[in-house]
């Protein structure tokens, strides 16, 4: 029997690559019985930030990884691409069916027993996958970070506020796919200069929440607040979120100014977030100054941004490029929590924490899939020391380069990087 903390997206995957492989799992969830700020149900594998698992646009860093995971069997992709709504070119899920999905081929799994209660410490006996997330409880927190023998790192992470559909003003919106990719999935609420002056000028102005005094704020760069972004400078929102270019208005066959987008949350249609907009101001002011986005004036918010601590590990001094403790081999991590930053990038190393925990009990050679591939160099980023660990998204900065002619284009390069990782891929799963 081989014990997985965490019902996250990583201890899903870990959980079902164990079964998978005829062994044994108790996976431990301790919600509902302990809840989290974030987490609105029980259900597994819920979706807290964004329903987006980024691009699924054939050979770029994450559709590579994606496509790894859809080779090497993942489920959780599986569900993913099953519950996929319109947005564009990247995968997006209805984050209820997902969640829903995922808790029933679980719980119907008979090789999975689930358990709702809290884990409070690393069991001392038998191998585990700890996969407990960047919510994990104090006690378990407290656990892991005896085992480590260092300090967490941590930083803050921040969720999108998402409006329902009805409340949108069609009239100053328009649907569209940046430059034409997909079936115009998008809506886009455009503004014109002085709109967006006076939409800046209100952001950076808003009250936020406090943070405690002894918490310094430490956010992840890809998933800055939006009002943290804005204060960098009064274009940084136009070069980032709300940049127009690819997003010509219909109605007068310019680009606007800025675009605020909204992306389909569910297969109904009947809510939608508001795109790279997560923060932590109070709820009051969030509604005070998202209400000035042309289309949101009437805008009911079914969720509001939200602001959390996120904890992780300092993987490199803890971590094998197997996820297995360096300490302890019977232990390993994986998620978030393991520093792999991400939907997609929790899923890889919860596949691999899985079928290497698998390896162990058969005292097998663990899977190491080569650097050349996504997964393989994810893996190997955590567990490489560096003077300034965080948590890391997938990117073609992690796999080694290719020795081709200096002037190869960049997509080139891109679509033979990929085509290496595949193969190399496909090679490991006809071992």
């Amino acid at each position: 029997m081989i014990t997985v903390i965490g019902g996250g997206l990583a201890g899903c995957e870990a959980a079902w690559q164990i079964a998978r492989l005829g062994e044994r799992v108790r996976l431990f969830e301790m919600r509902p019985v302990c809840n989290t700020a974030a987490h609105k149900s029980d259900k597994l594998a819920e979706i807290v930030c964004s329903n987006s698992f980024k691009s699924d646009q054939p050979y770029n860093a994450s559709w590579l990884l994606k496509e790894e995971l859809r080779r090497l069997g993942s489920v959780l992709i599986q569900v993913a691409d099953s519950v996929r709504v319109p947005a564009g070119s990247a995968l997006a899920v209805d984050r209820d069916r997902f969640a829903a999905r995922v808790t029933e081929v679980i719980s119907g799994e008979p090789g999975i027993e689930l358990v709702r209660e809290e884990v409070r410490e690393i069991p001392k006996d038998g191998i585990v996958v700890v996969a407990s997330g960047p919510l994990t409880s104090p006690s378990l927190s407290e656990s892991i970070r005896e085992f480590c023998g260092a300090e967490h790192l941590y930083f803050y992470d921040a969720i999108s506020p998402i409006v329902d559909a009805d409340s949108i003003d069609s009239s100053k919106v328009y649907r569209a796919s940046r430059y034409g990719k997909g079936s115009d999935d998008y809506i886009n609420c455009p503004m014109d200069r002085g709109e967006y002056d006076a939409f800046y000028d209100a952001l950076i102005s808003a009250e936020s929440v406090a943070i405690h005094e002894f918490e310094e704020a430490k956010y992840f760069e890809s998933c800055l607040p939006v009002e943290e972004l804005a204060r960098r400078g009064r274009d940084t929102l136009r070069f980032g979120p709300m940049r127009p270019v690819g997003l010509d208005d219909p109605s007068t066959g310019r680009r606007p100014h800025a675009v605020v987008q909204l992306r389909q949350e569910d297969q109904m249609q009947s809510s939608y977030n508001i795109v790279g907009f997560q923060n932590h101001l109070k709820f009051s002011e969030q509604k005070r100054v998202f209400r000035m986005i042309p289309g949101l004036e009437g805008a009911e918010f079914l969720r509001l941004g939200q602001i959390h601590r996120n904890t992780y590990i300092n993987a490199p001094q803890t971590l094998l490029p197997t996820m297995a403790a360096r300490r302890d081999p019977r232990i390993f991590f994986a998620g978030q929590l393991a520093g792999t930053e991400g939907y997609i990038e929790n899923v890889a190393s919860g596949l691999v924490a899985g079928i290497n925990s698998v390896r162990s009990l058969r005292n097998q050679e663990p899977l190491l899939m080569p650097a050349e591939t996504a997964i393989g160099a994810l893996c190997r980023y955590v567990a490489t020391p560096q003077k300034h660990f965080a948590p890391m998204n997938i990117n073609f900065g992690l796999l080694p380069p290719l020795d081709t002619p200096r002037r190869t284009p960049k997509e080139e390069k891109h679509r033979l990087i990929c085509e290496r990782a595949l193969n190399a891929t496909e090679q490991y799963c006809q071992c």
